[in-house]
């Protein structure tokens, strides 16, 4: 699982059938709670997260199975927002 910040979305007019509706997200990586100069377009499927946000990315096999189809070509899933609110 990574750790990420929203940065941006992206804007795709024309995608594959299976991936209308999802919207996608470039996430800016932070590792060792440091951001990184590295990115990843992440599927949004359910989370709704927005600019600014501090998300769990899961990649892999794990992200097919997070937005339901194997077969899919999705590689990064956001699965959900870190809380700062922590007391």
């Amino acid at each position: 699982m990574l750790k990420g910040k929203v940065v941006g979305t992206i804007v795709s007019t024309n995608k594959l059938p299976s991936l209308i509706g999802y919207k996608f997200l470039e996430v800016r990586l932070i590792e060792n709670d440091k951001i990184t100069d590295k990115y990843v377009v992440a599927v949004d499927r359910a989370v709704s997260a927005g600019i600014g946000e501090e998300v769990l990315i899961t990649t892999g096999s794990s992200a097919r199975m997070a937005v339901g189809d194997q077969n899919s070509p999705v590689d990064a899933v956001i699965v959900g927002v870190v809380d700062k609110n922590q007391n």
